[in-house]
């Protein structure tokens, strides 16, 4: 069957067959269609313009290097690409906060995928993923060391670490119910890792892992073949596969569908609308001289300040502009393009307009805004939290913490009479003196480096009482008031 038009590029027509390793199952060729345009975008202008005629269509008798020259004058708007960081961003814009973790996990977590990054870094980047793919992925590691494969630069690298999987490297997996859960029994990854080539030079090399619940299998890509062998393979020390995954949009297992898909295809819109108005802008730039009355057998006739031109007694020349009225629909459009852009990218997510409502209906809002964000919130604590149980199993540690993923996406600092308000609860004894310090560090109040924990220890050591009870002194005491010398 022939395919014309958009469709030609469609690759995912025919269902696919997995039958070697690196061959991806049915599950992820249904979502790759739904990536192409978002990675193309994250590729900016020069992305966009290797792909040409896909995503700038070429006008019927428009020539080729008229075209050339439309793209070459065509730009991206990064619309998609902010509104991705931003998003991520006001998920993380407070560090993960970390609850009963060990100091040697502590300690590794501030470098926490061997490259250099940190927790709050890498959950930075891993919110990034979620948001454009729909879903991410972390394996939790432990390399043995006598494996000249994986992916560690000295002996003192041999302990746990993360690393994160974008869907489009997840080529299969297989899961079966243990108790009602659904638990990995096979997950295949591609990996492309750095080898020596001569002296000097160096190459990208394709691996496919192959994980089983305690072992697995490195198959590398053959240059000379073109096939997948087996290079190393060996046994964990755990008896499950140590991945997590987090989903802002979930499908299914491992299946997920972009949230910000129909922003992608709205920057996509701004773009050849973009394209289209800079050209009739660069066409009717200079007046073009038109002859009225002139002999069409004339030879040809130039103009300029010191030439003159004879002509019939009916003829006459004029220059001819458009009147710029048309241009005014393309700009409107723009406007219209950028406007959807922010209510799908704030209000739909985020729950927030810019534009006037009324208070209910943007509490309404943003309660319903808010709860697509708290999904992600959760979701990323959900994984971060089985990444530690994977790295204190690894470790053989008793106790693995937990974590805490901000949800205070666009920061709302306590009014001067909310924190009155919280200093006469904790006085008069309904609330301790930990939950009003952590109530004042929400309410960022103490600043991002203030530690709870630091702090009561230090008013504890300090022989400090704990306010709240009946020994407690006065609310106005609390707020700055000064207190009689007899103590009255």
């Amino acid at each position: 069957m022939t395919y014309t038009g958009f469709r030609a590029y469609d690759r995912n027509l025919a269902a696919r067959q997995a039958t070697q390793v690196q061959d991806p199952n049915a599950a992820w060729s249904a979502q790759e269609e739904h990536w192409i345009l978002i990675e193309t975008l994250l590729q900016g202008t020069y992305g966009i313009r290797k792909k040409h005629r896909r995503y700038l269509p070429q006008e019927p008798r428009e020539q080729d290097d008229a075209y050339d020259n439309r793209l070459a004058r065509s730009v991206l708007a990064p619309y998609y690409v902010r509104l991705e960081r931003m998003l991520a961003g006001m998920l993380t814009r407070k560090p993960v906060r970390l609850d009963d973790v060990t100091d040697i996990v502590r300690e590794q977590l501030f470098d926490v995928d061997l490259q250099g990054n940190d927790l709050n870094i890498f959950t930075y980047e891993l919110a990034r993923k979620v948001v454009r793919y729909g879903h991410d992925g972390v394996l939790v590691d432990f390399p043995s060391g006598d494996d000249e494969y994986q992916n560690i630069t000295d002996a003192g690298s041999l302990r746990p670490y993360w690393c994160s999987y974008v869907p489009r490297d997840i080529l299969g997996w297989r899961f079966e119910l243990v108790n009602g859960a659904q638990r990995l029994t096979q997950l295949r990854l591609m990996e492309r890792v750095v080898v020596p080539d001569g002296d000097y030079g160096e190459k990208y090399v394709e691996q496919v892992r192959v994980l089983t619940p305690g072992a697995y299998e490195l198959h590398r890509r053959d240059d000379e073949k073109s096939d997948f062998t087996i290079v190393a393979e060996g046994t964990t020390s755990l008896d499950y596969i140590p991945f997590a995954v987090a989903y802002s949009n979930r499908v299914g297992l491992l299946e997920s569908r972009p949230p910000l898909e129909d922003i992608a295809e709205l920057n996509l819109k701004a773009y050849q609308i973009q394209s289209d108005l800079d050209n009739m802008l660069h066409i009717s730039a200079v007046p073009m001289l038109a002859f009225f009355g002139f002999p069409s057998s004339a030879e040809e006739v130039s103009a300029g300040p010191g030439e003159a031109i004879a002509f019939p007694a009916e003829g006459k020349a004029e220059y001819i502009e458009p009147s710029g009225r048309s241009f005014e629909a393309q700009y409107r459009r723009l406007e219209q393009l950028e406007a959807q852009i922010n209510q799908l990218g704030l209000s739909a997510v985020l729950g927030q307009k810019l534009t006037a409502e009324t208070a209910e209906a943007k509490r309404i809002d943003r309660s319903q805004g808010d709860s697509t964000m708290m999904v992600i919130a959760q979701q990323m604590q959900d994984l971060i939290d089985n990444c530690l149980q994977f790295h204190a199993d690894f470790l053989g540690l008793p106790q693995a913490g937990s974590s805490y993923v901000n949800r205070d996406f666009l920061g709302a600092r306590l009014e001067p009479a909310e924190i009155t308000a919280l200093l006469q609860t904790y006085t008069a004894g309904v609330i301790s003196q930990k939950t009003l310090l952590d109530q004042l560090a929400q309410g960022e109040v103490l600043g991002d480096d203030f530690d709870v924990e630091e702090e009561l220890e230090a008013t504890q050591a300090g022989g400090l009482i704990e306010m709240g009870g009946p020994e407690a002194i006065g609310a106005e005491d609390v707020v700055g008031e000064e207190i009689p010398a007899d103590g009255q």
